[in-house]
């Protein structure tokens, strides 16, 4: 059963923006917080940001701080929640699959991820 579905990534050129979106079960994830996290190409998957349930605290990789912004809607549907990553001044060093998760990410529930490629 797919608990979580990413979507948003693509081609951009360095210092351009990508908004990711996830759509996690309601079920799975009510009163979780959730997180993002990315793997390279040869590298370990590495943890982006994280948000709490509801909203107010918010967290980030040392690479990413003031870069990107997480935020999350709770109440968009009966069905799911939704998780947003915006990206701004991307990098090619941010080139990766990037996952949504719950915060600590359960082995379960890792989906397809979504690529992000930055061409410099």
């Amino acid at each position: 059963q797919v608990h979580v579905v990413e979507s948003g990534g693509g081609l951009v050129q360095a210092g351009g923006s990508l908004r990711l979106s996830c759509a996690a079960s309601g079920r799975t994830f009510s009163g979780f917080d959730m997180g993002w996290f990315r793997q390279a190409p040869g590298k370990e998957r590495e943890f982006v940001a994280g948000i709490s349930w509801s909203g107010g605290s918010t967290y980030y990789g040392g690479s990413v701080k003031g870069r990107f912004t997480i935020s999350r809607d709770n109440f968009k549907n009966s069905d799911y929640l939704y998780v947003y990553l915006q990206m701004n001044s991307l990098t090619p060093e941010d080139t990766a699959v990037y996952y949504c998760n719950g915060n600590p990410p359960r082995t379960e529930d890792w989906g397809q991820g979504t690529q992000v490629t930055v061409s410099a």
